[in-house]
């Protein structure tokens, strides 16, 4: 990996984002699962199910969201995005015992899913926006790295974050208060994200165009229409 593919101050926060990002959707998607079962009392079918909606947000929204991006630049979004997902999860606080799926659960996951869909497509689009055309491959491979390393040390170092110890997943209020707890950090580390975004992230200048991605990719995937970028943005 050479080095000065980080002389890009856009690339570099981008990445910098997506760590942010990435470790916080990882970290709340694996407790949130736990959550419903161990608190709520769900099946594992039940919780996987109940996190459906996230999913279902993306396949519709994702497009117009890249659209949007596209119009405005790419700083708005990956400053909202990452604070919807935040009051997401804030709001994953109100589900404990006997918690009600549409009134405590799903409201979350649709506020949490809407800062998605802001968010992916037009980090996506500027990671690769960043760098050379010549490096696009290179650059997509780092900021794919990036997710998914931050989603593993999210699953693997937040519950001792959170303080869930052995007893807390036989125990339903230990896990539901260390739950708190997690989603707290999640929520600042969106925060964090958030704020990278908007003090670094910039809309290309005139006449430096970006790829577009006007459909959801995955935050590994090249942009799926227009030309690709000729000059790498400062």
């Amino acid at each position: 990996m050479p080095p000065d593919i980080f002389a890009s101050r856009q690339f570099t926060a981008v990445n910098l984002v997506t760590l942010c990002v990435y470790a916080a959707l990882g970290g709340f998607f694996f407790l949130a699962a736990l959550q419903l079962q161990v608190v709520v009392g769900y099946s594992a079918l039940a919780a996987g199910t109940a996190l459906l909606p996230t999913t279902v947000l993306m396949l519709l929204l994702s497009a117009r969201s890249g659209e949007l991006a596209d119009r405005i630049g790419p700083r708005v979004p990956l400053t909202v995005g990452p604070l919807l997902c935040a009051a997401g999860m804030l709001l994953m606080l109100r589900v404990g015992p006997g918690a009600s799926y549409p009134a405590d659960v799903l409201p979350a996951l649709v506020v949490l899913g809407l800062g998605m869909v802001t968010l992916v497509a037009p980090l996506t689009a500027t990671v690769l926006g960043s760098v050379d055309v010549a490096r696009a491959g290179l650059a997509s491979g780092i900021n794919n790295a990036a997710a998914r390393a931050a989603g593993l040390v999210a699953v693997a170092a937040l519950p001792l974050l959170a303080g869930m110890g052995e007893e807390a997943y036989r125990t339903p209020g230990a896990f539901d208060a260390a739950f708190g707890r997690a989603m707290g950090w999640c929520a600042g580390a969106l925060v964090v994200g958030a704020s990278v975004a908007v003090a670094v992230v910039r809309r290309p200048p005139a006449g430096c165009r970006r790829p577009e991605c006007l459909r959801h990719g995955g935050v590994s995937a090249p942009p799926l229409e227009g030309e690709p970028v000729r000059k790498r943005l400062p």
